[in-house]
């Protein structure tokens, strides 16, 4: 049995059947901004491996400094330990991140972030003698992760667990933001959130909303102002705001993290996915000091929480060295570049009669069409023109490296562009 028949009859991938799985494809290298896949088929990465690998990949930069770190030590427990490389990443974290936040914890994943900003609302609250605040906002369209706490407050519909709605934690959803990046933003759009904290306040813990790009529940991109507005309901009706930056953090909405564009604070933020630049799987949640001390005041006196790989050493170190390439500040210019790019020659797509629309905000470049995409059919399209895509539903969009030349970027927009004009 080769590789690929073990793989597809015992191996499960993200939302694919195990009865009937899609296609996979073996890559053999990676380097830069592309992927070597096996019988040597070369194709450009639009995808940076799930938004993460910012940096492209085989960055000697990031290479070196998980190398070095093996050899002292890969891990080692953070309950009662510490180690310079978690030091080291926490300080330049905190320089980076909007101002107000001042404590990290450092978690597994993604989603591992969402259910410890979560925790932190509900035990601050709880410590400050209010259970009764124990419900989360969120908008619709949204998506936060696949644990239980982050499904409850994606989208009940189109946010992938539905399956779920029985025994998930009954949450309040706002209707999604309307208003688009670069209209004039609509007094009305505000009103369905408002209307629902001046109901609910009383039992609202937090607001968690991804801030101007909702990701995997829609790509929308929506305007800055309702976040700001959102940010002003919370102070207004006493509830903690969440904003989760894994998919939009560390450069690639064109701001540093998408909360610039609104000039907000969050009391409590999720960074992840390009973190380490796409290497291993770490993320963090970061508080204000209020939200620290709230939660540590009341009992039990301590945050109930405490991973087995917190803080690993081999991924911080990672993440140190990607957060300083970061700082080198060519991240800015790489977007900038990327977006004008997309504009002149992804736009097009919108003329054919496949597609419904085409959005566009920094290193993101998304193709809406108007009949769900199939999904095995597309990819073998995309490979075929030199590029690896991923759709789901009706969506196809791109979220490069930022590292990717014109050319490179041209072979991912010709892809869609030649696959979207075939149906």
């Amino acid at each position: 049995m080769n590789n690929i028949d073990f793989d597809k009859r015992h191996i499960w991938h993200p939302y694919t059947s195990a009865t009937n799985p899609l296609p996979c494809y073996e890559v053999k290298s990676a380097s830069g901004v592309k992927l070597e896949l096996d019988g040597k088929k070369v194709v450009v990465d639009g995808m940076a491996s799930w938004w993460s690998a910012i940096h492209g990949y085989n960055h000697p930069s990031l290479n070196d400094a998980a190398k070095a770190q093996i050899d002292q030590f890969s891990h080692v427990m953070f309950g009662g330990l510490t180690h310079e490389p978690a030091i080291k990443l926490c300080k330049t974290l905190l320089d980076m991140v909007p101002p107000g936040l001042e404590r990290v914890f450092l978690a597994d994943s993604g989603s591992v972030s969402v259910e410890v900003a979560i925790k932190m609302a509900l035990q601050y609250w709880a410590c400050q003698g209010r259970k009764d605040k124990h419900r989360i906002v969120s908008p619709r369209n949204g998506y936060h992760g696949d644990t239980f706490a982050a499904m409850s407050v994606c989208d009940p519909v189109n946010g992938m667990h539905s399956l779920f709605t029985n025994v998930l934690t009954k949450q309040l959803f706002a209707p999604a933001p309307q208003t688009r990046f670069g209209q004039t933003f609509s007094e009305d759009d505000i009103l369905p959130l408002e209307e629902l904290f001046a109901k609910h306040h009383h039992e609202i813990a937090a607001l968690i909303l991804e801030p101007v790009v909702q990701g995997a529940g829609g790509m929308r991109i929506y305007h800055p102002e309702y976040l700001k507005r959102a940010r002003q309901l919370c102070d207004k009706y006493d509830a903690l705001l969440i904003c989760d930056e894994i998919a939009t953090g560390f450069g690639r909405t064109g701001k540093l993290f998408a909360c610039e564009w609104a000039e907000i604070s969050p009391d409590i933020m999720c960074v992840g996915k390009a973190l380490t630049g796409g290497y291993m799987t770490l993320a963090a949640t970061l508080c204000s000091e209020d939200v620290a001390q709230g939660i540590c005041q009341g009992e039990p006196g301590v945050f109930m929480h405490g991973p087995t790989y917190m803080g690993n050493p081999l991924a911080c170190a990672v993440a140190g060295a990607s957060l300083a390439l970061i700082n080198e500040g060519h991240w800015r210019p790489q977007v900038q570049e990327i977006e004008k790019q997309l504009q002149q020659s992804l736009l097009p797509c919108a003329e054919l009669d496949s597609v419904e629309e085409v959005r566009i905000l920094g290193a993101i470049g998304i193709v809406e069409m108007k009949q769900a995409v199939n999904v095995a059919e597309a990819q073998a399209s995309f490979i075929k023109n030199g590029a690896w895509i991923r759709p789901f539903g009706k969506l196809i969009y791109i979220m490069p490296p930022y590292i990717i030349s014109p050319k490179e970027l041209q072979t991912l927009m010709d892809a869609i562009y030649a696959y979207a004009s075939s149906l």
